[in-house]
């Protein structure tokens, strides 16, 4: 692919989100968004590279939200880090996110890559361990899923800055 490829897609994508924006549990008329039909061919097709989007993305805000190491070894800390993550991710790309949920009942595909987002957000939570059964896992994430849009009110906030300094210069001390 290239960049001109690259960016004519993110250019659709983007565009894709804006019409979804208006009803996001109406279909993407692909009609409406120039080039769509001819990169994309489909509505799911284009939906599915919407939910690759939002996994970037969201991964991203995860890996984020673990990168300091001191944290991560606090007690529940990695659930309050998976709904930081998720929440502000959500907050930031809130358009795309509510047209992947008004496309999940019509569009089957979306079905197993909702599984996995759940399957991770579970396992990255550290409410569920790798070896349980797969349907398991995806039920705890579900759960969660359910506890963080249920308690969504913005994105949650890390501790501030003079917070994490001082953490960082309390083991120096």
């Amino acid at each position: 692919m290239s960049w001109t490829d690259f960016y004519r897609r993110r250019e659709i994508l983007d565009a894709a989100v804006r019409q979804a924006r208006r009803a996001p549990r109406a279909p993407l008329s692909l009609a409406e968004i120039p080039g769509a039909a001819e990169e994309f061919g489909t509505e799911e097709n284009l939906l599915l590279a919407l939910q690759y989007k939002w996994t970037q993305l969201l991964s991203g805000y995860l890996r984020a939200e673990f990168a300091d190491p001191d944290e991560a070894d606090l007690p529940g800390d990695q659930v309050d880090a998976v709904t930081r993550a998720w929440r502000q991710a959500q907050h930031d790309h809130e358009d795309l996110r509510a047209a992947l949920d008004g496309a999940l009942e019509r569009c089957p595909a979306l079905e197993p890559l909702h599984r996995t987002e759940l399957h991770m957000l579970a396992l990255t939570a550290g409410l569920a361990e790798p070896d349980e059964p797969a349907d398991e896992i995806v039920k705890v994430g579900r759960t969660l899923d359910a506890l963080m849009r249920a308690g969504d009110t913005g994105p949650v906030r890390r501790r501030g800055p003079v917070g994490h300094l001082m953490r960082l210069l309390a083991p120096s001390a």
